[in-house]
């Protein structure tokens, strides 16, 4: 594979995360795992395959070239299974966010990576579309920080594919949300950007 970027300075090893990438991967415990949003991310995180990398990126420009280095980096080393590229400084508007997201897809296409990797997206501030500010649901997909997560396809549909009803997990999230209530989100995402 082609050379796709400059190495990014923002790399950090599991045992020694910035306090951005930390919150982050406590939020992924707390959360992710602990509510069990993603019913996947479990067996990855006790393997040690999850990659947490910082971006200090305030520009599309860098944040594209550091998510160029951390597709790469995937890409060249089976033992990473997914990463999560955590913007510590930048994107913190959510439109401004939704702006990189679409650059990052067309990055994705630009390296022909399509069906090959998948870009999730988090962000303080997320909202789908048609929802409120403030419904709890939008708490599915929020972290302490913006948040582009590299997903290996293929990985994905063999863990689909085995999952039953994979179809019913958003709704489920939601279901478990609104249990947890918005301001339990709400004071845990607070206390984990406190932590920078």
């Amino acid at each position: 594979m082609e050379d796709l970027s400059r190495p990014s300075q923002g790399h950090t090893a599991t045992s020694e995360l910035s306090p951005a990438c930390s919150a982050v991967q406590q939020w992924v415990a707390e959360v992710v795992i602990g509510l069990n949003f993603c019913p996947f991310a479990h067996r990855e995180v006790e393997k040690q395959r999850v990659v947490y990398r910082e971006s200090a990126a305030q520009t599309v420009e860098v944040a594209l070239t550091d998510l160029a280095s951390a597709m790469q980096e995937l890409l060249e080393n089976d033992h990473i299974e997914t990463t999560l590229l955590v913007l510590s400084k930048g994107f913190t508007d959510f439109e401004d966010y939704l702006d990189l997201l679409d650059y990052a897809q067309l990055t994705l296409r630009e390296f022909n990576l399509e069906g090959v990797l998948q870009i999730a997206s988090f962000h303080p501030d997320y909202q789908f579309a048609d929802t409120a500010a403030d419904d709890v649901s939008n708490y599915t997909n929020r972290a302490p920080f913006p948040v582009l997560h590299l997903l290996r396809e293929e990985s994905l549909e063999k863990v689909l594919a085995r999952y039953p009803n994979p179809e019913t997990i958003p709704e489920r999230n939601i279901e478990v949300a609104d249990e947890q209530g918005a301001d339990y989100f709400r004071d845990l995402l607070q206390h984990l950007q406190q932590r920078d």
